[in-house]
């Protein structure tokens, strides 16, 4: 097997690859702790700031009564939960939140909705918020599920910088978490979201027993999708009673 290449450089960033292999990411993993770090701060120095962070504030819109079965949510109506369903907030109360945000630090907030897609009407009340929290000078994201063009074509219009949509992880382990939408349909939406020219910010979750192929897997798939997510969130399943 040939030696993975790694980016160490701006030169080397430029030529970013998209066709990873499952070897290539098996390699990565065996390297020992350390030497992965080292490895990744020099991608990072390579091309970031080191010592610039970013802060980000996020705020459910619209919580609860999701008709997905994701395995791993405590929104989805499938499951007897401690949540209780609210309807989409009021557009003065979620800039009022972001501006709090705001003053705290933060320099994105992202808006999230329990939907398994939204509705045209709910659509126009998210653009107005998402115009709104833009014109307080911070960077816009949202996270609504899955999106027809137009749908993206209109958020971006509104000011929207990221759209948030996470794979979740390997495509073989998918069908164990979630049989209302397939992977598919998730690539479908991130690509509806890169042509009306957003911004992506897909990762997905670890944690919810899966192996570490499956991890590897959903790292290969992220690595080699057409245009790499400028953000990647790698979450850690918390599990909790209700």
């Amino acid at each position: 097997m040939d030696k993975p290449v790694f980016i160490t450089s701006r030169k080397h960033a430029t030529h970013l690859r998209h066709d990873w292999t499952r070897d290539e990411a098996q390699a990565l993993y065996d390297l020992p702790f350390m030497d992965v770090v080292f490895r990744a701060q020099g991608v990072h120095r390579a091309n970031f700031d080191p010592n610039h962070v970013e802060t980000a504030s996020l705020l459910s819109i619209k919580t609860g009564g999701c008709p997905e079965d994701c395995g791993y949510c405590s929104q989805s109506a499938h499951y007897q939960t401690d949540v209780k369903a609210t309807k989409l907030m009021d557009r003065e109360a979620v800039v009022a939140t972001a501006q709090r945000a705001k003053e705290a630090g933060a320099s994105r907030f992202c808006m999230a909705a329990a939907w398994r897609n939204p509705k045209d009407k709910d659509l126009d009340r998210v653009c107005d918020m998402v115009s709104a929290v833009k014109e307080l000078g911070m960077e816009t994201c949202a996270t609504l599920g899955m999106l027809t063009r137009d749908q993206a074509a209109r958020l971006r219009e509104a000011g929207l910088d990221f759209y948030n949509h996470n794979v979740d992880t390997s495509p073989e382990f998918y069908g164990h978490i979630i049989t209302t939408r397939t992977m598919q349909d998730r690539i479908n939406t991130l690509a509806q979201a890169r042509e009306a020219g957003l911004k992506v910010c897909c990762g997905g979750i670890v944690g919810m027993g899966e192996a570490v192929e499956d991890r590897l897997g959903m790292l290969v798939l992220l690595a080699n999708l057409p245009a790499h997510p400028e953000s990647v969130p790698v979450n850690l399943w918390n599990e909790v009673k209700g």
